[in-house]
């Protein structure tokens, strides 16, 4: 009898460990990190400093730069117009655009130069895979604790812009019909991959 409470204690208590999951919807969202990269330049009145372009594409290559990047110029005083043009000019290798609306920075940028920065989105899933609750006994009717763990690392791993994740992309004011049909158009008109396959074996068939 005594072994027998102490199974049944024990499998009370297992019912009751592990990550809570009252609903279908999975407890495991993606969750989307900034991470700030900064370059300071020199200028030389309204424009770089000479050599200061060179330092600037090396350190954008290395950053290796691209989409779902956002790149911001953080000039407090706003006059070195010329300096602006040429960091955008270097950004728009990587068919990116530059704002001046930079995110605050540890430090405060020091007479005389500019400071770039790039802005870099990553998204994970916090606390997968989650196998904390057994699945079996469950007396208090729980979802499966790994429940969405697949599904939304994979999302969070192949978007391409992990802004998106928070923001969404704005539709703007116009509506393009045609982008809005690619996929499936592209869908109907696509051969299916068994095709020639399948063309071969009529001709088999027919000899």
């Amino acid at each position: 009898m005594r072994k027998h409470l102490i199974l049944i204690a024990a499998l009370a208590i297992g019912g009751c460990t592990g990550t809570p999951n009252r609903g279908l919807e999975s407890v495991h969202q993606p969750v989307v990190a900034r991470t700030d990269y900064v370059f300071d330049a020199a200028t030389s009145g309204d424009a770089l400093a000479p050599g200061e372009a060179q330092r600037l594409a090396g350190w954008m290559a290395s950053m290796r730069l691209g989409y779902g990047d956002h790149v911001a110029v953080d000039d407090p005083g706003s006059r070195a117009v010329r300096a602006h043009e040429q960091i955008a000019a270097q950004v728009a290798r990587y068919g990116l655009l530059v704002t001046d609306d930079a995110p605050t920075t540890d430090a405060p940028v020091t007479p005389g130069m500019v400071r770039v920065v790039i802005s870099r989105m990553k998204a994970s899933v916090p606390g997968c895979p989650d196998f904390s609750r057994v699945g079996q006994p469950d007396f208090e009717n729980h979802t499966g604790s790994n429940q969405g763990c697949a599904i939304n690392a994979n999302l969070a791993a192949m978007v391409a812009n992990p802004m998106d994740l928070v923001r969404g992309q704005s539709a703007g004011s116009l509506t393009d019909t045609a982008s809005a049909t690619k996929a499936i158009d592209s869908f109907r008109k696509t051969v299916p991959t068994g095709a020639g396959g399948l063309v071969g074996g009529l001709k088999d068939v027919k000899k």
